[in-house]
């Protein structure tokens, strides 16, 4: 796959300072401490370096996508591809420019490392008839210290042309589709991860969350309750486990009223010929088991105000 990773993306928001403090304390590590307004917070991740930067804007919204291919021959093909939708392409010294009109997110495609990622030591699990581990307590309950992200792994974007929007995705840019919620969503990645954008019908564009890989459930369960011990209102659902993904996650919100997740066994694609896309309805779309979505989830609390705003520049 020419395109490999997310590489960063940039989120705006009406609460810059605030919405930046949220970051640090969900283990992103911030790169400028006294970051101005115009330039605003960056962070980053232990494998992928600088992936987010958090910019004042009058509304929340993510304001553009980073995307790695591996050579400019790929951004020639990307550019092509574009054109062929119809869409502006703007050249850049790191790469090419786009706007899907249907979220309302410039993607940016440069080249880019891969990641190299330090493999996890798979924990030893007891199970019936097979104790892996003896005179010995769970790793993960003797961890200590703060949970940090592995990498940004995936946005999911309300679109108000679901259609174009993976239009723009898939035939434009190169991403490939993993599974579908008909008539509302396709999942899409540019990795071997199952998804890396996820666009869903919307009365409105914004972003609904981003997703943050972390080692194992425990280091999932760790950081929610870390951040939870500073702010229970912070939470939103989880724990639990996808059905579409198989991941295991849990969702919080920042102060700009994005949702956050930490999320750690996605599926992986590694040959596209082994794997069938799946069509998904009902509850195996949102989740195979924890509780139920709270509505909140499903229609963010801010969403008509979104949309009163949605006319407004920025």
């Amino acid at each position: 796959m020419a395109l490999h990773r997310l590489t960063k993306i940039v989120m705006g928001v009406p609460n810059p300072d605030e919405t930046a403090a949220y970051y640090t304390d969900f283990g992103l590590a911030p790169d400028n401490l006294d970051a101005t307004p115009n330039a605003g917070h960056t962070f980053s991740t232990v494998d992928g370096g600088e992936q987010l930067q958090v910019v004042h804007n009058e509304r929340r919204r993510l304001l553009q996508l980073g995307v790695g291919a591996d050579d400019p021959d790929d951004l020639d093909r990307v550019a092509a591809s574009l054109t062929d939708l119809e869409v502006p392409v703007e050249r850049t010294e790191r790469g090419i420019r786009a706007m899907d009109p249907g979220t309302g997110v410039i993607v940016l495609v440069e080249v880019a490392d891969r990641y190299d990622q330090e493999p996890t030591p798979a924990p030893a699990y007891n199970s019936p008839g097979v104790n892996a581990r003896t005179e010995s307590r769970a790793p993960g309950v003797e961890r200590e210290g703060v949970v940090r992200p592995r990498k940004l792994g995936h946005v999911v974007l309300g679109s108000t042309d679901q259609e174009f929007s993976q239009k723009f995705f898939q035939r434009g840019i190169g991403f490939k589709v993993s599974d579908t919620v008909p008539g509302l969503a396709a999942f899409m990645r540019c990795s071997t991860d199952h998804h890396n954008v996820l666009v869903q019908q919307a009365p409105v564009a914004f972003l609904h969350h981003t997703s943050w890989q972390v080692d194992d459930v425990d280091e999932v369960g760790r950081g929610a309750t870390s951040m939870l011990e500073k702010d229970p209102d912070r939470h939103v659902w989880g724990l639990g486990r996808h059905h579409v993904g198989s991941n295991f996650f849990w969702y919080l919100k920042d102060p700009a009223g994005n949702f956050s997740e930490y999320y750690s066994d996605l599926d992986c694609i590694v040959d596209d010929a082994l794997w069938t896309p799946g069509v998904w309805e009902g509850t195996r779309g949102l989740f195979n088991w924890g509780p139920p979505p709270p509505p909140s989830f499903l229609a963010p609390d801010d969403l008509a105000e979104l949309m009163t705003g949605a006319h407004q520049p920025g």
